[in-house]
């Protein structure tokens, strides 16, 4: 689409929340975007809005750990004359000014109870009242929200209401951090490398083997941004025509000497499967044919079974475990983002918990 951001990556991940946006795009359902802070959630955000029926309506994004808590409720509902000290003209919020279009609010997790009060009043009625104003106004928004936090937790421990909860996470999309998305980082790096390379007016930068490795073993804290940052930098320090494992940054030398490396080498090493050297701790995955790519898929046959000493029954077993942990762990253990991902009901994923010894008291 014209307006659409280009969001780059092909692991299996990414994949899945590209055809998430495929779906969820075009409907009126609010939308909630979680995952780490750089992983960019903004970008899904303007995709949703880019493909949606509300495109040439206005994007308006609201950052809510930005803006002073004093303040908020008049930028997202508008204030009238007078309303408090320095309000000398009426202003339209947030909300007016995003009528017909898309509304963001980005870090909703650091909004105050009192003012979620309004917001989930304004999500069910479509209707505001500006600060110091008595005149409901109707408004015609689509809310998108995303957040770094995990407001399951927030809603236990009481910091965010249940029921906006459930209001802002009609769709739940889950970004995956950049360390679990293997060759993507590479590509990412390449991409960003000869963007600022051109921005610079130099020659394109090629990644050394061991400066590759290296970014893959990396665990990126900062995901994307952090990356994206680096190659900037990169663009302008190296003096070759090849990054070199000396060129990198400081910090990636220091966290990979003291044993902070990330998952990402092995996740690209193991895109095909968990099962490539038999049975992980108990479990059973698919394994990398020669025949059908690097990221292949071979079904295990009976063969695999007696090798293992494992019945139909352990087997399953053994796989439903698996992809339990691995989807509580990609939605950071929400219930209903884990459910989401495999396609199962909220309620079922708990029950298989259970079942299972896996549901945190």
């Amino acid at each position: 689409m014209p307006d659409e951001p280009v969001i780059i990556g092909k692991d299996t991940s990414l994949r899945a929340v590209f055809a998430q946006v495929e779906k969820v795009a075009p409907t009126e359902s609010t939308v909630l975007v979680t995952g780490e802070t750089g992983t960019g959630k903004e970008m899904i955000v303007r995709a949703l809005h880019a493909r949606s029926q509300r495109c040439k309506g206005p994007f308006v994004p609201v950052n809510c750990g930005a803006i002073p808590h004093d303040l908020i409720e008049s930028e997202l509902f508008g204030h009238e004359r007078g309303a408090f000290t320095g309000a000398l003209h009426a202003r339209p919020g947030r909300f007016e000014v995003a009528d017909r279009g898309t509304l963001f609010l980005d870090e909703v997790g650091e909004m105050e109870l009192s003012l979620q009060v309004k917001l989930l009043r304004a999500l069910q009625e479509r209707v505001i009242e500006r600060v110091g104003g008595t005149q409901p106004r109707k408004v015609n928004v689509r809310v998108i929200a995303a957040t770094n936090r995990n407001l399951e937790e927030e809603v236990a421990r009481k910091t965010f209401r249940e029921d906006l909860y459930y209001r802002l996470s009609v769709i739940p999309i889950h970004l995956p951090p950049l360390r679990r998305r293997g060759s993507d980082i590479l590509e990412l790096a390449r991409y960003f490398l000869g963007i600022y390379c051109s921005q610079n007016g130099r020659e394109p930068l090629l990644l050394s083997d061991g400066a590759a490795r290296m970014l893959l073993e990396y665990p990126w804290p900062g995901n994307v941004r952090e990356l994206e940052n680096f190659m900037n930098r990169l663009s302008i320090l190296t003096e070759g025509p090849m990054v070199e494992p000396g060129d990198l940054p400081e910090k990636i030398h220091r966290a990979l000497q003291s044993g902070q490396a990330g998952d990402a080498a092995r996740v690209q090493q193991d895109q095909a499967g968990r099962a490539a050297e038999g049975a992980v701790a108990g479990g059973f995955g698919p394994v990398p044919s020669e025949t059908s790519g690097a990221q292949g898929f071979v079904w295990p046959g009976i063969e695999d079974l007696a090798r293992l000493g494992m019945t139909l029954k352990d087997f399953l077993g053994c796989m439903e475990h698996n992809l339990l942990l691995e989807a509580l762990e990609r939605s950071q253990g929400s219930h209903q983002q884990a459910a989401d991902c495999l396609g199962i009901k909220r309620t079922t994923l708990i029950e298989k918990l259970k079942r299972k010894g896996l549901l945190k008291a």
